[in-house]
């Protein structure tokens, strides 16, 4: 993995690669390059880093052409380098593909074809795919194609060209995003919208078995397996270049972060009605197939998983149905007890988490009823699942979540009240007083923001740290272990987050003087025992920023500094007390002028076991 584009058209091809790679550069990457087929013949030009070093090496040999490929490429087989970069060849070099994904039979293939004198220049899986199709072409690359992708094992998503048919692209998906993009008599291959938005919105979500042709005159999508033509449809993309681009902000993440009172607003937009009843129209077909659920699992990964964390906590709380969150990559391989009455909600931004979608596949087939909660409602995980929760963020572009992860807490939120309405196990006190929470969470959100000065101080005073710790207790530990990861993610300063009453069964040994801590103490039936814990850790000479919620003056005897959020039920303080926790790590990073929107060895979309 990580970013594919191509292009087929009247226009010049490189600045429409360079341009689509550069949207894609927030899926984090660590080389790139294109391949152009010059005046009939193909040309590649790769090089290891950022995507400004290719341009550097384009504006001295540049590839003039109307047709090419590009790639930015995340490392997983071979260091990265220019020769493991994307675009490979072939050895004649009239066969060129770039690849997302792993073949997982890669060395049988390699072993195979060295026996017959092939000689590999670089250490991916994917050149073998470019000596396959050298191998199997016999006049026609889409009968190639076909052939190659029979001896593939593993995930994919492939752009490939010719010298011999200078005026097609391919395109094939398996198991690995990818869309075609139709414009005025040029098309578009991209493995995300966003590097197609400033040059057409009309696009086809290609499935798992698809093979695209383009050539100058359209496009023809078919399913691998028969031969027959996919029934792909056109889509128009309501997303504008805008939404796409940092505007008045320095970086994406800091735009995303600025951006939660409006991915709130969107995400409760048509759901709660004028009798304040949590509605899903999206859910209508789901009439009452809630009503025998006896057990939820939530399966997720990073930043999604801490969101499922507070889920579990407020779907039990408000229905009394037993949830268990899991790490979706570890869900399928511990055999979990799944029934026809188990409800499994999976939570992916990107909606192409392999793990996410492969604990999804897995529940299906012990026949679980699968919910989707994704940003993306036209991605693989949205169509598999049995139902759909669109969270509707707009595209993210940091590597590092914030708006994604806001609305999957608003849309637990909304879901839990859903799901207690459907089963009668909600009072109607504490129904109106959550409605009411959340539909003030917006403007909250906008207090919080507008104290950004105060916590920027705090951030900038602990970038030098060796070590920080987050502890927290009920749902502030899920918060805590959220900010832990942001500022890892980014930052690149270690911390860890701690259940705040585990601290006395070995952490403290950590604890020394001047150590940083945040302690968030928000859930307010556990406001004591964290206090006690506070000044556990005081006691050994940390240094205690604490977040808690405003009028709660009493902990700033207990703390060194004090983050205030605005007053709510405790089971929505989640969404407050992460936004300070976000700029922390995103004003910390800045301090140490780091790579903000993409942190080292990081990838947006991880689309690979």
């Amino acid at each position: 993995m990580c970013g594919i584009v191509g292009y087929i058209g009247k226009r010049d091809v490189q600045p429409i690669l360079l341009n689509g790679l550069s949207k894609l550069e927030y899926r984090g990457y660590d080389s790139a390059g294109i391949a152009v087929l010059v005046q009939d013949r193909l040309k590649v030009s790769k090089a290891e880093g950022r995507l400004a070093n290719l341009s550097d090496q384009l504006d001295k040999q540049p590839l003039k052409g109307s047709i090419g490929i590009g790639h930015t490429r995340w490392a997983t087989h071979g260091r990265p380098s220019d020769v493991n970069s994307h675009p490979h060849t072939d050895m004649s070099g009239k066969f060129t593909v770039v690849h997302n994904g792993i073949v997982e039979n890669y060395m049988e293939l390699k072993q195979e074809m060295e026996d017959k004198g092939v000689i590999f220049t670089s250490e991916t899986d994917t050149e073998v795919i470019a000596h396959l199709l050298a191998e199997h072409y016999e006049g026609d690359i889409y009968t190639a194609m076909l052939a190659v992708i029979q001896r593939l094992q593993g995930a994919y998503s492939l752009g490939v060209m010719t010298e011999y048919e200078p005026d097609k692209l391919v395109a094939v998906r398996q198991s690995s995003p990818l869309v075609i993009g139709a414009g005025q008599g040029e098309y578009f291959m991209a493995s995300d919208i966003s590097a197609l938005i400033e040059h057409t919105r009309e696009v086809y979500i290609l499935e798992d078995g698809d093979m695209a042709i383009l050539t100058h005159e359209g496009i023809s999508i078919t399913k691998i397996e028969t031969g027959l033509p996919a029934e792909c449809k056109l889509l128009h993309i309501d997303w504008s270049a805008d939404q796409v681009e940092k505007g008045q902000f320095e970086h994406f993440m800091l735009k995303e972060i600025h951006e939660q009172p409006l991915t709130l607003r969107n995400t409760m937009l048509g759901r709660i009605n004028d009798q304040d009843e949590v509605s899903f129209p999206e859910l209508a077909h789901a009439a009452g197939a809630f009503q025998q659920v006896d057990k939820i699992f939530i399966v997720a990964c990073g930043t999604a998983y801490h969101a499922g964390l507070v889920g579990s906590t407020v779907i039990e709380k408000l229905t009394r149905i037993p949830v268990q969150c899991d790490i979706a990559s570890e869900f399928r391989y511990r055999d979990p007890i799944i029934t026809d009455r188990t409800l499994v909600i999976v939570v992916s931004q990107s909606g192409e988490t392999a793990d996410t979608l492969a604990a999804l596949q897995e529940s299906r087939r012990q026949g679980a009823k699968v919910l989707a909660i994704t940003n993306v409602p036209t991605s693989s995980v949205a169509r598999d699942a049995d139902y759909v929760i669109a969270t509707k963020a707009g595209p993210e572009i940091a590597v590092a979540s914030t708006k994604a992860y806001t609305a999957q807490l608003l849309a637990f939120y909304l879901f839990s009240i859903y799901l207690a309405q459907e089963r009668q196990t909600l009072s109607t006190e504490l129904h109106a007083e959550l409605v009411k929470g959340l539909k003030s969470l917006p403007v909250q959100v906008e207090k919080v923001l507008e104290n950004a000065n105060e916590v920027k101080l705090y951030a900038e005073s602990i970038k030098d740290a060796e070590s920080l710790f987050f502890i927290g207790r009920g749902l502030d530990y899920a918060v805590a272990l959220e900010g832990s990861l942001k500022l890892k993610e980014i930052s690149y300063i270690h911390s860890e987050a701690y259940a705040a009453g585990e601290l006395k069964h070995g952490t403290l040994a950590l604890i020394e003087k001047d150590t940083p801590v945040i302690a968030l103490a928000t859930q307010m039936d556990l406001y004591e025992k964290t206090v006690s814990n506070i000044k556990e850790v005081k006691a050994r000479g940390a240094h205690v920023m604490g977040i808690t919620v405003e009028g709660n003056v009493g902990l700033l005897n207990a703390v060194d500094e004090i983050c205030f959020i605005p007053p709510s039920h405790q089971l929505l303080a989640p969404i407050l007390a992460v936004v300070p926790l976000q700029l922390i790590s995103y004003y910390a990073s800045l301090a140490l002028d780091n790579d903000i929107d993409k942190p080292r060895n990081l990838a947006k979309s991880v689309t690979v076991e």
